[in-house]
C-alpha cells in the first residue's frame, strides 16, 4: 500500500460502526452502530476519510470479513454509509478467549472491584492461555493499523479490550501519534495488585505506548499515574498528569464525555418513542416514576437498586400505591456464567417485590429484562427520579441522557462511585452503592424533592450533561495529539 492510500487518521475499537446481520434469503444486512459515542466519531472520521478498524463480531461477520479484500467492507460491496471500515476476521477461539476471557472477566473485574476474593480470580495454567490469545487480539489490530497509518498519523484505540495496542503498535511504527481513551474506571493500586506482576505490567505499558491516555475523570486518571509510579517506578508528575517512559512524556488527560441534547431530543421525540412513552403513561396514570435503564451487567448493581426500592415502600408507607419503579435492563454477556446468575437475582428480587407490594390496580415495578431502545427513552421521558448506583463506573451515559429527556426536571439518585458523580456532585443525591438503606432515603428526598428546587437543579444538571457532545470530545482528543 502507498503512502497516498494510507490514512492520516484511524479508529480502533473492539466494536465497529456497523453491524452485520443475516436477512432474508441469505442475505446480508448492515445496520448503523448506536450511540453518541458512534456518531461522533463517525462525524471526525467522514471529515478527513479516517478509517475505522473493527473486529468482526459474529460468524456472519466473519465471513463477510474474508470474503472483503483485507477486510475492507466498502471493497466488498457492502453499504457502509460512506464510512471506511476494515473488519477484521479474527480466529474464533482468539476472539472469545481475548473478549470474555480477559476483557470481560479479568480487566472488567479487576477496573470495577468485582472479585470476590474468597473465591476468584485464579490465575493457572488455564488463565495464561486466555492471556496468550488476548496478546495475539491486540496484535492483530496494532499490524492492521501500521499497515493503514499514513506516516505521521493519528490513531485513536479505544477502550480496555485493547489495552497493549499502542505499546504494540509504536513498536511496529514509532513515527505514529497514537492516543488511547479508557471508559471504564482504573482500579486503585492495592486492587490492581491481584493481578500477576507481568500482566500488570505488560497493561501499564501497553498504555505507555501511547502519547496520551484518556479518562472521564480525574479518580481514574490518578489512580492510573499511582499504578504506574509503584508498579514500573516511572517518573510521575501527579499534577501535570504525565508519565516519563522509555525517554518519551505521555500525558494522561481527563474528557468526561457528555451526550448530544440535540442528538437525543430528537431520537425521543420520533414515533417509536412517542407510541411507547404513551403506552407507558397509560400503565403509570398519575403516579411518580423511579426509571433507570441499564444492562444487566454485575457492576450496575441493579439488585442493590431493587432492594433499595422495596425498602422504600416497606419503610415510607405513604408510596405504596403512589410511584412505579421503572427498570429497563438489557441482557449482557448472557455466555458468561456471572452474568446468566445475576439477571436471574434481578428477576427474582422483581418478582418479590411485585408479590409482597402488588394490588389489582397498582403493579409497583415494571421490570423489562430485554433491548428496547424506544422503551427505555420513553421510561427516561417519564421520570421523575433517575436511579443510577453502580458500584463503578466509568461515566455513566444514561445519567447524561436522562437528565436532557425527562419531561419532569427529574432528580438524580448517583452512586459516588459513577465517573459523573464528579460533575454532577452539587446537584444530584449521591449514596453509596453498598448501603440500600441509604439509597431508600435518598429515593424518598429526590420524590419529595420541592418542584422549584427540581428545576433548578435540573438546569445545572443538563449544562453538565451536554458540556462535552461525543463530537466534541473526540475532537478534544484529537487536538491533544497536536
Amino acid at each position: 500500500m502507498s503512502d497516498t492510500e494510507r490514512r492520516s487518521l484511524l479508529v480502533a475499537a473492539n466494536r465497529g460502526p456497523v453491524q452485520i446481520v443475516a436477512a432474508g434469503g441469505g442475505r446480508d444486512e448492515v445496520n448503523r452502530g448506536g450511540g453518541g459515542l458512534v456518531s461522533g466519531m463517525v462525524s471526525a472520521l467522514s471529515e478527513v476519510g479516517g478509517l475505522w478498524v473493527c473486529a468482526a463480531l459474529s460468524d456472519r461477520e466473519r465471513a463477510v470479513a474474508r470474503r472483503a479484500p483485507d477486510g475492507h467492507l466498502a471493497e466488498a460491496g457492502v453499504d457502509t454509509g460512506g464510512l471506511d471500515v476494515r473488519m477484521l476476521p479474527l480466529d474464533p477461539s482468539t476472539f472469545t478467549r481475548a473478549y470474555n476471557g480477559i476483557a470481560n472477566s479479568t480487566i472488567w473485574f479487576v477496573h470495577h472491584l468485582l472479585w470476590d476474593s474468597a473465591n476468584s480470580p485464579v490465575f493457572d495454567a488455564k488463565w495464561r492461555r486466555l492471556w496468550a490469545a488476548y496478546e495475539r487480539y491486540n496484535r492483530s489490530f496494532a499490524e492492521a493499523l501500521a499497515a493503514e497509518a499514513a506516516p505521521g498519523a493519528k490513531v485513536m484505540v479505544q477502550d480496555y479490550h485493547l489495552d497493549l495496542v499502542p505499546r504494540q503498535l509504536r513498536e511496529l511504527r514509532d513515527d505514529l501519534r497514537i492516543a488511547h481513551f479508557t471508559h471504564t474506571p482504573w482500579a486503585p493500586p492495592e486492587q490492581f495488585a491481584m493481578l500477576p506482576a507481568a500482566v500488570g505490567e505488560e497493561l501499564l505499558t501497553g498504555l505507555l505506548g501511547a502519547d496520551h491516555v484518556g479518562f472521564h475523570c480525574a479518580r481514574w486518571a490518578d489512580a492510573f499515574l499511582a499504578c504506574c509510579e509503584r508498579f514500573l517506578s516511572a517518573p510521575v508528575d501527579p499534577r501535570a498528569r504525565t508519565v516519563r517512559w522509555q525517554g518519551r512524556t505521555v500525558r494522561v488527560g481527563l474528557h468526561p464525555l457528555g451526550t448530544s441534547a440535540e442528538e437525543m431530543t430528537s431520537r425521543a421525540a420520533e414515533d417509536d418513542v412517542t407510541e411507547a412513552a404513551e403506552r407507558l403513561a397509560e400503565q403509570v396514570g398519575d403516579r411518580k416514576v423511579i426509571a433507570r435503564v441499564d444492562r444487566t451487567e454485575l457492576s450496575k448493581n441493579i439488585v442493590r437498586g431493587l432492594l433499595a426500592y422495596r425498602e422504600l415502600l416497606r419503610t415510607r408507607p405513604e408510596w405504596r400505591g403512589n410511584v412505579v419503579h421503572v427498570a429497563y435492563a438489557y441482557p449482557s454477556r448472557t455466555d458468561i456464567p456471572e452474568y446468566r446468575e445475576y439477571t436471574a437475582a434481578v428477576q427474582r428480587v422483581g418478582r418479590e417485590i411485585e408479590e409482597e407490594f402488588g394490588t389489582d390496580d397498582w403493579h409497583p415495578l415494571l421490570l423489562e429484562i430485554t433491548d428496547d431502545y424506544p422503551g427505555s427513552l420513553a421510561a427516561l421521558r417519564l421520570a421523575d427520579v433517575l436511579l443510577v448506583n453502580p458500584v463503578r463506573d466509568g461515566m455513566n451515559l444514561v445519567a447524561k441522557e436522562g437528565v436532557v429527556l425527562s419531561e419532569r426536571d427529574a432528580a438524580v439518585v448517583l452512586s459516588r462511585d459513577a465517573g459523573v458523580a464528579d460533575e454532577y456532585a452539587g446537584d444530584a443525591l449521591l449514596v453509596n452503592p453498598y448501603d440500600v438503606t441509604a439509597t431508600a432515603e435518598a429515593l424518598h428526598a429526590a420524590l419529595s424533592m420541592p418542584a422549584a428546587e427540581r428545576r433548578e437543579r435540573s438546569v445545572r444538571l443538563r449544562a453538565a450533561a451536554t458540556a462535552l457532545p461525543p463530537a466534541q470530545w473526540f475532537r478534544q482528543q484529537l487536538d491533544a495529539l497536536d
